[in-house]
């Protein structure tokens, strides 16, 4: 497993123990391979992770990956070694193929509704994406994320339970948790022009006090200060992927 430093141009492949466990390229503050480190960490299966400078990719990533991307997870026991890319894709294929601890229902139908839900979370990450990436407040933002969190908010309250995959956490859960960890960076970038309505939001404020406790959330969480101060580097055009390669006590690995 990478020691935290993301690999970039002129970096060797790293040298892996042949024990065929899958290979992770990641990128640590990036919230879709975020996803499926959550899925991965949920379901208890041992995997390296290998970090990569997204700003300067390593020459050997298109070997492995034709598009470049992280995610992309690495089945080392396939024949050739395939890698697959896409957060949703890969999380959708590690639960069909470890079925312990399933995390989509087992119901097609609701299966199908949890997914249509993880689609209907995009524009909330498009107008948390523009408050983050912004120095300034942008017009609309925030009444776009709250109005987008309102169908969640709705849901759980539909649903009568603590989370939306019932009595613990499950896909649903996961695929949007990134943006909502990443929500408490706003207070250190916007000071207190953002703070969620704890009227309009109660059920999902009691969520994500649930999520943050959660074991696999846990393993890769970090707070809001900490991802303010990588996204103020992104702001000023030198994003340091490498400001956790010595971890502080705020981080935590499995």
């Amino acid at each position: 497993m990478s020691a935290g430093k993301h690999l970039n141009k002129g970096s060797t492949i790293p040298e892996l123990p042949d024990d065929g466990m899958l290979r992770l390229y990641s990128m640590r503050f990036c919230p879709y391979s975020h996803r499926v480190h959550l899925v991965l960490d949920a379901k208890k299966i041992p995997y390296h992770t290998i970090f990569i400078d997204v700003s300067d990719k390593p020459e050997w990533l298109t070997d492995l990956n034709p598009l470049g991307k992280v995610p992309a997870l690495q089945l080392v026991k396939e024949t050739g070694q395939p890698a697959l890319v896409e957060s949703l894709i890969i999380s959708e294929y590690l639960d069909e193929k470890y079925p312990e601890n399933r995390l989509f229902p087992k119901d097609s139908l609701r299966k199908a509704q949890d997914k249509i839900l993880i689609e209907r979370f995009n524009p909330v990450i498009g107008a948390m994406y523009k408050m983050f990436v912004s120095p300034e407040v942008v017009p609309g933002a925030i009444t776009n994320v709250s109005t987008g969190l309102d169908i969640f908010e709705d849901e759980l309250q539909k649903r009568g339970s603590a989370y939306f995959g019932g009595d613990k956490p499950g896909m649903l859960d996961y695929m949007i948790w990134p943006w909502c960890e990443r929500s408490e960076m706003l207070k250190y970038l916007l000071g207190n022009k953002y703070e969620m309505d704890k009227k309009r939001f109660n059920n999902l404020l009691k969520w994500r006090d649930l999520m943050i406790e959660d074991e696999a959330v846990k393993c890769f969480y970090l707070d809001g200060e900490t991802h303010a101060k990588f996204m103020k580097t992104r702001r000023e055009g030198n994003p340091n992927y490498n400001m956790l390669v010595n971890p502080s006590k705020r981080q935590r690995t499995c």
